[in-house]
């Protein structure tokens, strides 16, 4: 079961097409109870523990959206971003750590 936080929805929507299609694909797979691993997924442990996050690209650039093995049976999508910088803000990683937080 994939579960979208709600205020990660108007992240999501804001993203390009192309992203988001990858971004279903990518979400289908875990659906399915596939493991992601790089260099489409990448663990977070300084997030949590079972963070992740999908690295997606287009012409337009890099985004991420990190997201939760909370449960065996779930995937929590936490947080997507565009990235701007070589590494990963310290805003997006607060942010997603609050948002683990509230599941």
């Amino acid at each position: 079961m994939i579960v979208i936080l709600k205020p990660c929805r108007k992240e999501i929507e804001a993203l390009p097409e192309e992203i988001r299609g990858d971004l279903a694909d990518a979400l289908a797979r875990l659906d399915a109870g596939l493991a992601l691993s790089m260099p489409l997924s990448r663990p977070m442990p300084g997030v949590g523990q079972g963070v992740h996050e999908l690295r997606l690209k287009d012409r337009s650039g890099a985004y991420r959206v990190v997201y939760a093995l909370v449960q065996r049976d779930a995937v929590h999508v936490l947080h997507a971003f565009k990235k701007t910088t070589r590494g990963t803000s310290a805003r997006n990683l607060e942010l997603a750590r609050k948002r683990l937080r509230e599941v």
